[in-house]
């Protein structure tokens, strides 16, 4: 008889080894991470590496892992590197490796049933609530990123502000449009999400910005009371906390009244700039987020978890239950076994298939404290300072936009006047700056002018690479002009 088959290693101690070994040589990869360039360019050979049929036999195990040092490890994104400050990448810990690998041994999903997993996550969503100051009696999910809370965040909104059984009905039985409010400096997934929910771009109002790019509140009012004269539904105001332009964060306060006077649901998008609420100099900053009806937000931005991990919380279980609640005789909740259990977070999103992303929380913030963590996310903030100081001190380079946070924005402006010839030279000066692996900033548009966009959210960086970062920018410039 053919004996069966498993994917299981016939030898375990050679595995062992092997793993032992890989182990070892990540530890010693980010160990010595700031002596390696923060990117570099992927050779046309190595692209050409990953165009070839798949494989029909085994291969070697200790081959497999030859061909990923040689030709994977030393081309990625370069977020775990301390002069890495591009998009809001975050930087990740070496302990949270650690926890990777003991979520991926126990494979679990955590979408329900009587495991050990859940409870793990409903400790991190009551540690999250009580960072926050949000209400205790809220619910909440972790899920991939902002961008799939986000969605979560205003699928509630929708379902509960539309004033009928939209669940049962849809959109297209809504007898009037259905309206959300937020600035023109809100994240690009927010128009997904609005496409997503069946609502259509033109409801989705973006309101001018002042100097600060904060939300106009004046133009905000006036163009929900225009829309219920026209027979629109206003249904939610988005509130954004730290915007991935330029840091700058809404006044939640004066927007949680505005919601509260016309009814509407307030949704706050912290993708980042939530976690000003850990430390004490800087958590005035958020003030007014507890009062959302539903907030967005990522651990893997300025929380330093491994990707992926973000996080959505609903003030009321109910709304957010009643929102996503469809079991089906498969995922019956049964009163003993395995399939029991008092919480099933596929209740409370899309997904069924879930990962057990709340294990690497749960050790990091029991690893370093929640003080640390603090301290660290104001440690980022006195950098921003500290490099919008250094930039203000050289004649040559020119602030773009206040920074309000962790964010700044700059360009080299040596008296050109001619705006595309002074963007195609800053614009130089980025790919420079990436291709000689001195550091990565990444790149928007103020006001028509291109930004070189440092936005920190990196605990490895120090004020030194601040000043590397500035006197190459001034030495690549000044080789350019020559």
């Amino acid at each position: 008889m053919t004996p069966e088959l498993t994917l299981d290693p016939e030898n375990w101690e050679s595995l062992k080894a092997l793993g032992h070994k890989m182990l070892d040589d990540m530890i010693e990869h980010l160990r010595k991470i700031r002596k390696q360039p923060v990117w570099k360019e992927i050779p046309d050979e190595i692209k050409l590496k990953f165009n070839v049929s798949i494989p029909d036999e085994a291969q070697d195990r200790e081959e497999i892992y030859r061909e990923f040092k040689e030709n994977i490890l030393p081309y990625p994104l370069g977020n775990i590197h301390p002069r890495f400050w591009g998009w809001v990448v975050g930087s990740g810990t070496p302990f949270g490796i650690l926890a990777e690998m003991l979520a991926a041994t126990m494979n679990t999903n955590v979408a329900g049933g009587e495991q050990i997993a859940n409870y793990v996550e409903t400790q991190v969503l009551e540690w999250t609530k009580e960072m926050l100051g949000y209400d205790l009696n809220a619910s909440g999910l972790l899920v991939s990123g902002a961008s799939i809370a986000n969605l979560i965040g205003l699928t509630v909104a929708r379902n509960i502000k539309a004033n009928y059984d939209i669940v049962k009905h849809g959109v297209q039985a809504s007898k009037k449009s259905l309206t959300i409010y937020g600035s023109i400096e809100m994240h690009g997934s927010i128009d997904r999400t609005i496409q997503l929910l069946g609502l259509g771009l033109d409801s989705l109002k973006k309101i001018e910005v002042n100097k600060k790019f904060e939300i106009r509140l004046d133009i905000l009012r006036n163009t929900i009371e225009a829309d219920i004269k026209a027979g629109y539904q206003p249904i939610c105001i988005l509130g954004n906390a730290g915007t991935v332009n330029t840091g700058s964060i809404d006044d939640l306060n004066a927007l949680a009244d505005i919601a509260k006077e016309f009814n509407m649901w307030f949704h706050v998008d912290g993708a980042f700039g939530v976690w000003c609420k850990l430390s004490p100099q800087s958590k005035s900053l958020v003030e007014g987020i507890e009062r959302a009806d539903s907030i967005a937000f990522d651990f893997h931005k300025w929380m330093y978890i491994n990707y992926d991990v973000g996080c959505v919380l609903v003030k009321n279980r109910k709304d957010h239950f009643d929102s996503f609640n469809f079991s089906g005789d498969y995922t019956a909740h049964l009163e003993r076994g395995t399939g029991s259990g008092e919480t099933w977070f596929s209740d409370y999103g899309p997904q069924l298939s879930r990962g057990f992303r709340a294990l690497k929380i749960w050790m990091t913030i029991k690893e370093n404290g929640l003080k640390k963590l603090g301290n660290l996310i104001e440690q980022n903030i006195q950098q921003a300072r500290y490099l919008t100081e250094l930039i203000k001190k050289e004649r040559k380079l020119e602030i773009l936009a206040p920074t309000k946070v962790n964010i700044i924005n700059f360009r080299y402006n040596d008296e050109i006047s001619d705006v595309d010839s002074l963007n195609r030279l800053n614009k130089e000066i980025l790919f420079q700056l990436q291709e000689k692996g001195i550091a990565v900033p990444s790149n928007t548009m103020i006001n028509g002018n291109f930004t070189l966009r440092v936005a920190i959210v990196n605990h490895r960086s120090v004020r030194p690479d601040f000043d590397l970062l500035v006197n190459s920018v001034l030495d690549i410039a000044e080789k350019l002009n020559s």
